[in-house]
């Protein structure tokens, strides 16, 4: 009797080769399959998803297997440990974890999949009063999330304040190469300034998502109306001042629009933002890990409406 050939996962030295390997499912879904089949699994009608950084494949209706690569183990330690310590803590619905282990170096995760609809499919057709809604719930989503004990994810690295002043190292560099019109540019050096001053290094972190997008939640319709309806993609949570969160659906849902920013805001706790958090929030999302303003602000025409990043933070954030 002739055995078939151990199937393995490769090693990888860097993400674009890793991400050829990802675009190919022929190349390690029977893997994924094999590693699925170990833990008693359903694998008889696998749904491979295109979309994300790891390998992710879902299992019946009920369970998704994601596989880290060993250059992205840090999303798996983020995701398991958040995913452990949010269990039970939130009213919105987040994966549970039902196995875990490690092929070939390359850690996984299997968890529960979430029911409802894709943000990013329903978003874009809603209608502006319960957008306002959904930001309301997301705002109240980062608060609830950044009430719950660090617990473990204190020990994530890099630490808060080695994490900014690194950004804030390369921040002209960054902004410079991705095409950054050279108006906001101008502005870089006053802003930093500010930066070291409003955004706070040594205050006692919360947990941060790091991308409340479209994305990375679902919603469900009840009555005709959309409400929140689970949080996943926990690959880039990092410990750190709590602003730091509305910058997502700030760049990729509030559109500048008054109604939008003051729901998403006052269900996060504030109300009536004055300059000092609207200079912040600014400097936070030129700092952000990863910040490219000409992709992700959705304002349409935002280039030619200010002149500079004061006039930039007060058309994002503006009354």
């Amino acid at each position: 009797m002739t055995m078939a050939p151990s199937q393995t996962l490769p090693h990888f030295a860097d993400a674009k080769s890793f991400r050829a390997f990802r675009f190919d499912p022929s190349q390690w879904l029977p893997i994924a399959l094999d590693i699925a089949r170990g833990h008693g699994l359903d694998i008889a009608s696998p749904h491979v998803f295109a979309t994300g950084t790891n390998l992710v494949v879902g299992l019946g209706d009920r369970l998704i297997l994601k596989i880290f690569p060993p250059l992205l183990r840090t999303q798996f330690v983020s995701e398991r440990g958040s995913l452990m310590q949010l269990n039970g803590r939130l009213d919105l619905p987040i994966p549970e974890i039902v196995a875990e282990g490690e092929r070939d170096g390359w850690p996984y995760l299997v968890i529960t999949l979430l029911s409802g609809t894709l943000g990013s499919e329903v978003w874009p057709h809603l209608p502006e009063t319960q957008k306002q809604r959904v930001l309301r719930q997301i705002g109240e989503t980062i608060a609830s999330v950044q009430r719950a004990p660090l617990g473990p994810l204190a020990g994530l690295e890099p630490r808060w304040d080695a994490f900014m002043r690194a950004q804030m190292r390369g921040c002209r560099d960054r902004h410079t190469r991705l095409g950054l019109a050279p108006k906001f540019l101008a502005g870089l050096d006053d802003l930093l300034r500010d930066a070291a001053r409003l955004i706070p290094m040594d205050a006692p972190p919360v947990i941060l998502i790091g991308e409340y997008i479209p994305e990375n939640f679902l919603l469900a319709s009840r009555d005709d109306q959309w409400s929140l309806a689970g949080l996943f993609d926990f690959g880039d949570v990092r410990a750190g001042w709590r602003d730091y969160d509305l910058l997502g659906p700030s760049a990729f849902m509030s559109a500048g629009r008054p109604g939008r920013v003051r729901s998403l805001l006052e269900g996060f706790g504030y109300a009536n933002p004055d300059f000092a958090l609207k200079r912040r929030l600014m400097a936070l999302m030129l700092l952000h890990h990863a910040s490219d303003l000409n992709s992700h602000i959705c304002i349409e025409g935002w280039q030619d409406k200010a002149n500079d990043l004061v006039e930039l933070q007060e058309l994002i954030w503006g009354e």
